[in-house]
């Protein structure tokens, strides 16, 4: 059964709309792109727009791969949904992808 943080971030990926919250001890802004698990644990490949982090946060944003159990506080915010530029790799942040922002994924999520 998926936690109450996973269905926020799947409602967030569904209405393109960012999400607020702690990790690490840092306030971030987030527009989850890939949502699923990895090794059994909930997992989200987000840009981060917003806040804070521990190396700093670039002014065009970052990607960050993100624990679901370490986020704490996360509520759903309105603001412009981002996303960064095209990967150079595939990503490797979700394993059992199950929703992706990406109509045409290449990673067969379980929803769309």
């Amino acid at each position: 059964m998926p936690s109450q943080t996973y269905e926020l971030f799947a409602r967030a990926i569904r209405e393109r709309r960012q999400i607020h919250c702690h990790y690490d001890g840092f306030p971030r802004a987030l527009c989850p792109t890939v949502l699923g698990h990895r090794t059994g644990a909930e997992k989200v490949l987000a840009f981060q727009v917003g806040g804070q982090s521990s190396k700093g946060l670039k002014p065009e944003g970052e990607w960050k791969c993100l624990d679901l159990a370490k986020v704490k506080e996360a509520r759903l915010e309105e603001g412009p949904w981002r996303s960064g530029s095209s990967h150079a790799q595939p990503q490797s942040c979700v394993d059992d992808v199950d929703l992706d922002v990406n109509p045409t994924s290449p990673y067969r999520p379980r929803r769309r």
